[in-house]
């Protein structure tokens, strides 16, 4: 029980964070909390498919320059799977990238 309430806390919080970026960065824009919320799902998924595809250590958690360029792709990648939720440029994705790596630095979105 305890799991599946920490893992709708992470997409929630993901989710803000989103909001967050979404409104203090310019070339990216989220469709409300409903788009971030979808927009957070199809990132994690997104997220794990790199992961499972080109090994863990291309995670942003690595805080390596792949890892940066990995986030980015995804972030970037995701508004084609969900293009009425979100909108992304590719200067977008990466300041996005850089801002959601700084506060998961901060305020941890995932268990580790």
């Amino acid at each position: 029980m305890t799991n599946w309430v920490g893992t709708v806390v992470r997409f929630v919080v993901s989710a803000l964070v989103l909001m967050l970026v979404g409104f203090i960065l310019p070339g990216i824009r989220v469709a409300g909390f409903t788009g971030a919320i979808l927009a957070a799902i199809v990132i994690a998924i997104l997220g794990w498919a790199a992961e499972a595809i080109l090994g863990e250590h291309i995670s942003p958690r690595g805080r390596g320059i792949v890892g940066f360029i990995v986030a980015a792709a995804v972030i970037y990648l995701a508004q084609f799977i969900i293009p009425s939720y979100l909108d992304v440029s590719i200067l977008g994705a990466l300041l996005s990238a850089f801002v959601i790596g700084l506060i998961d630095a901060f305020v941890p979105t995932e268990l580790r």
